[in-house]
């Protein structure tokens, strides 16, 4: 899934063409949440086909098929899965919340919301509606209502996926240009997951922009020795070694850009010196 099918509207250069190439489509959209497992983790009870009405039933196995379809590209017939299982429990959450995430990557954010907004008006406390619906308003650049929702997922005591709205929560207030609350936010996604490149892309981008370039490097060292790195992190790295003076480690940068990269517009800037841009 590509940055525009995740986000719709660009955010600011840095943080959505690297950031979300794969990794962060996974992580940030969220997931069609297996149908009776948000419910069954909330009440303490394990669903079981018993607690099951025929209509729900016939619902969990459309829900199924939806997710197989959704996380393998095919949106369309995800969505006529969706329509199924809405007609066999019009009050199914997750079903609502999966016509959210195909509406999102659609691009039709009138009908992604209202899938949201009936998935919280019938599971009003789940922290992964509050997630999707938060991304979804970020898409939109309604970045105050967003960051609310990414503050009720995140004060949710059973939540298990905190890292994943902090960054989301991270990404949006970058596009706000609240550049303090964003490296706050990644600092506590880093915190609860230090693998993530994409937070650590995103916080080197952030201390280097206010000139604390020795720390920047230590976050983009991370990301660019491992199988994540690519053009716009080898670039990062480029930039902030420069900033430090370092030539010789610039150098091994730019050669593994070029070698890797030939024809990116990372390489095409190294080449002009278009370090500032």
């Amino acid at each position: 899934m590509s940055a525009k099918e995740v986000l719709g509207r660009p955010l600011p250069r840095g943080s959505c063409r690297w950031a979300l190439a794969g990794l962060l489509a996974a992580a940030l959209v969220g997931c069609a949440t297996p149908p009776g497992t948000a419910t069954a983790a909330r009440s303490g009870d394990i669903v079981t086909s018993s607690d099951e009405t025929e209509g729900q039933r016939r619902a969990r196995i459309r829900l199924e098929l939806a997710a197989g379809y959704f996380e393998a590209g095919k949106t369309t017939v995800a969505l006529d899965e969706v329509k199924q299982a809405l007609i066999a429990d019009p009050n199914s959450a997750d079903a609502y919340n999966l016509r959210g995430l195909i509406y999102m990557r659609l691009n039709d954010f009138g009908i992604a919301e209202d899938s949201f907004r009936r998935a919280l008006a019938l599971r009003p406390g789940d922290p992964d509606l509050r997630h999707n619906y938060g991304w979804l308003l970020c898409q939109q650049r309604r970045f105050a209502e967003a960051d609310q929702n990414f503050v009720a997922a995140l004060a949710s005591p059973i939540y298990q996926a905190k890292d994943k709205t902090l960054m989301a929560r991270g990404l949006c207030q970058e596009a706000a240009q609240q550049y303090a609350e964003a490296e706050q936010s990644f600092f506590k996604a880093y915190e609860l997951n230090p693998g993530n490149p994409v937070v650590g892309y995103h916080l080197a981008s952030l201390l280097l922009r206010r000139n604390d370039a020795e720390r920047a490097r230590f976050y983009i060292r991370r990301v660019n020795n491992s199988e994540f790195s690519n053009a716009e992190s080898l670039w990062l790295g480029i930039k902030i070694e420069r900033a430090l003076g370092n030539a010789v480690a610039m150098g091994q940068l730019a050669e593994q850009l070029h070698k890797r990269y030939p024809d990116s517009r990372e390489w095409a800037a190294y080449e002009r010196g278009a370090f500032n841009d």
